[in-house]
């Protein structure tokens, strides 16, 4: 689940009126992207960022005032550079807020989640298993925010070494879903990879892989190194690659056949990196990169 909507769902449950801003549009040097969201308590707790501060504080005014009188709004912030520095978007940029009670976080894990923001029948939600792209849409005499529902994307980094540990120390922050994979079990422990969210002791071709996942290979192995790239490729994985040079990547293309298009190598941004932590931020970089330009986003 989204944290910001956690963090709604926990301050609900301690008996906090709540209402949850949420940035429905952007046009132009927009600071958050589309989705963004700022839970707002009444008693004037945030949690959250529609604009990276910009604006924030006038969400929140008027996020509390809404609770108090009831209601919906849909409100626009832009500004010309020259005027910026009063409520406004320094960057130049315009974003829509909208702003409504918190009404709970949706109900499926991946699919698609709507709701009326301006026009008949404001603050009207629904959804289905259905996956859309995010925005704005006209259905007549309102506007509908549709939003794409899912989980956050999964790291699994095969070799449980120093470079997964950096990897997932770099993923959690950005909220990632992290696995250490390894069927070494002397290599395979918390003590040697602390960050991980998860470490399992097994083949990495035992290892569930979808769309959201991306499988790095960290060994030399080609007993573990092989199966874990034809998993993450038959499997759908939005990126499978594989640390080496390009020697040992020739070799991979000649051991993996056909699956051997689907894995990128060798990986991570070249940014010089040497060390492990230098060598997991370019890769982690290039995660990043995969995962936003997914499906032409």
């Amino acid at each position: 689940m989204d944290e910001v909507l956690a963090k709604a769902e926990e301050w609900q449950a301690a008996g906090e009126e709540v209402a949850l801003a949420t940035v429905v549009a952007t046009r132009r040097s927009a600071p958050r992207p589309l989705g963004s969201k700022l839970a707002v308590t009444a008693s004037g707790q945030l949690f959250g960022s529609v604009s990276g501060g910009c604006v924030e504080a006038d969400v929140a005014e008027r996020a509390r005032v809404l609770l108090a009188a009831g209601g919906r709004e849909l409100v626009t912030y832009g500004i010309a550079d020259d005027q910026a520095w009063s409520v406004g978007l320094p960057c130049g940029g315009e974003i829509d807020v909208f702003v409504e009670p918190f009404a709970g976080a949706p109900t499926i894990e991946r699919g698609t989640s709507y709701v009326v923001v301006a026009g008949e029948g404001a603050g009207e939600r629904w959804h289905d298993e259905a996956a859309g792209p995010t925005g704005l849409r006209d259905e007549g005499a309102r506007t509908v925010f549709v939003e794409r529902v899912g989980p956050p994307p999964r790291l699994v980094a095969v070799g449980a070494g120093d470079i997964a540990e950096a990897l997932c120390a770099l993923a959690a922050p950005l909220g990632w879903r992290t696995t250490v994979v390894d069927p070494r079990a002397g290599l395979a422990t918390r003590e040697r990879v602390p960050s991980a969210g998860e470490i399992v002791v097994a083949w990495p071709d035992e290892v569930d892989v979808d769309g959201e996942t991306a499988v790095v290979s960290l060994v030399h192995e080609e007993r573990i190194d092989l199966p874990a790239l034809k998993r993450g490729v038959e499997s759908g994985a939005f990126y499978v690659g594989a640390l080496g040079s390009r020697r040992a990547q020739e070799k991979r293309r000649e051991a993996l056949g056909a699956a051997a298009d689907g894995v990128r190598g060798p990986i991570g941004l070249d940014l010089g990196g040497e060390t492990a932590s230098e060598i997991a931020l370019e890769i982690m970089a290039e995660l990043l990169q995969a995962w936003k330009s997914r499906d032409g986003a």
